[in-house]
């Protein structure tokens, strides 16, 4: 876990400043984080589409969340930093950790990544606004790469539920 929120870590530091962009539509530190957030995503994804529905209620112990209940977790997140990061109220109408299907799950998960898609298309200059993150003082980047963190901090989570089924999770198959 310290690893991955090191690498977190070093990529927010090493995201170009708003004096440093060019300002005709250019925006690296938006499409920095962008392409983390791609990239969990797709794992989250083909996580959720490769655990057995029959496993979706699986925790390896009562005091954790269960696969489903992770990915409703992850799901209920995307419109919470998402919305910060649009500056406007969550379009969500539901809390996805209360779903128990594994379609009603992929369907929110689906909705959640859709809409943090329009997030993570915000101008470079847009990334620089300021909000309130968990009370806090932050930028909509900041917003974004906490999101993109998060959901990472949560693939791990679901990687081990995987492998304790006895399967490999994306990030470690061939070709991926």
């Amino acid at each position: 876990m310290k690893a991955s929120w090191a690498a977190i870590a070093a990529i927010a530091i090493a995201s170009p400043t708003a004096a440093q962009m060019d300002h005709a539509n250019h925006a690296p530190a938006v499409d920095g984080v962008r392409a983390l957030y791609e990239t969990v995503k797709g794992y989250i994804t083909r996580s959720a589409e490769q655990m057995p529905e029959a496993d979706y209620a699986f925790k390896p112990t009562p005091e954790v969340r269960s696969f489903g209940g992770i990915l409703g977790h992850i799901a209920n997140a995307n419109y919470m930093f998402c919305s910060t990061a649009l500056g406007e109220e969550s379009p969500s109408q539901q809390d996805a950790e209360e779903l128990t299907s594994k379609t009603e799950l992929q369907a929110a998960l689906a909705a959640s990544f859709e809409y943090c898609d329009r997030a993570y298309g915000i101008s470079e200059s847009q990334a620089m606004e300021p909000v309130q993150v968990f009370g806090r003082d932050a930028t909509k980047l900041y917003a974004l790469e906490f999101n993109m963190g998060h959901d990472f901090e949560h693939y791990g989570n679901l990687v081990t539920y995987l492998r304790l089924k006895g399967m490999v999770p994306p990030s470690s198959q061939r070709g991926q």
